[in-house]
């Protein structure tokens, strides 16, 4: 019997004390429920955040009814890349239904156009022009949907630049950055990435330099736990060199950039330490699921609420 299979027949009898499930729900197997919000009610220890899509099957596609249907399965946050193009209108009920439903906003991408070029490296005006608009542009979408923490990529390495005058440059735009986020309490969080090796935030120690360099708490670290295993791993020794810095986590096995169980990343220890760590430290995360779903339809969703419930049981 295969770790994923072990899981949908074991996770929920294995957690019956934490879960807080009922003796019938516990003795029952994913193919016996026909809806995953039967699976819970369950509370998480953790602030993990789940994006608009992933329980479509199960809620269907309006996004409202996805809100719910998270809040009900005990995913108390959402992340929202997009929500800087949404429409207006739609950000502002995004964020008054989360707050009714007592759930917290996660982050969502400060993308003008140039984050997947190269861009800052170059200390151009007119990208740092639009990336400073782009930032004045999130402020707004923030207040909107009650966002405390936005992505912020600062592109591709400009091969034509040494490497310090390129680590410059972007210092310079986080810095200006932060100027127009620090009057708002607001706080970007660079994502060190791993997709392609043009990418100039890379590893979390630099990342960690950088911020220390622009020295705002507007200007944080957001480790995205599935980027950081491809590109440096011992991720609970980097997370602890730079943890005074962090103030976002992000979620995906590997291989395959799906949830926790599905590869090689032992997510239940990440998570203990997480949570031990931020406890000492009076702190709190989110903790965005930033992964898509290993299986198909309502089965799939259903699997992937149990994965986090078991990674959780620590």
């Amino acid at each position: 019997m295969n770790r994923r299979n072990f899981l949908s027949k074991s996770v929920l009898a294995a957690g019956a004390s934490t879960l807080g499930t009922s003796t019938a729900a516990l003795a029952s197997t994913p193919s016996q429920i026909e809806q995953p919000n039967i699976i819970a009610p369950n509370k998480f220890k953790l602030l993990y955040a789940p994006h608009f899509g992933m329980f479509e099957n199960s809620a269907g596609k309006d996004l409202f009814d996805q809100l719910k249907f998270m809040a009900d399965n005990g995913f108390m946050a959402l992340e929202d890349n997009g929500m800087l193009g949404r429409p207006v209108e739609i950000q502002t009920k995004i964020g008054e239904t989360m707050a009714k439903l007592g759930m917290k906003m996660g982050v969502f991408v400060v993308d003008g156009g140039d984050n997947w070029k190269v861009s800052l490296t170059t200390g151009k005006k007119d990208f740092l022009e639009n990336f400073l608009k782009t930032c004045r542009a999130s402020v707004e979408t923030a207040k909107r949907c009650n966002a405390k923490y936005m992505t912020v990529v600062p592109g591709y390495f400009e091969r034509n630049l040494p490497l310090g005058v390129q680590t410059a440059n972007v210092i310079d735009a986080l810095r200006r950055a932060c100027d127009i986020f620090e009057p708002h309490n607001l706080t970007m969080v660079l994502e060190p990435l791993s997709d392609n090796a043009d990418l100039f935030l890379r590893y979390s120690d630099q990342t960690y330099m950088i911020c220390k360099a622009v020295n705002s708490p507007s200007c944080k670290i957001l480790f995205d736990m599935w980027h950081m295993q491809r590109n440096e791993g011992r991720m609970t020794q980097h997370m602890n060199w730079c943890w005074e810095e962090i103030a976002y986590f992000q979620i995906g096995d590997e291989p395959g950039r799906k949830e926790p169980t599905t590869g090689e990343i032992n997510y239940k220890s990440l998570f203990k330490h997480i949570y031990e760590k931020s406890k000492a430290n009076n702190q709190e995360f989110i903790m965005g699921m930033e992964h898509g779903n290993f299986a198909k339809g309502k089965e799939g969703e259903a699997k992937l609420i149990e994965a986090y419930q078991w990674s959780d049981n620590f």
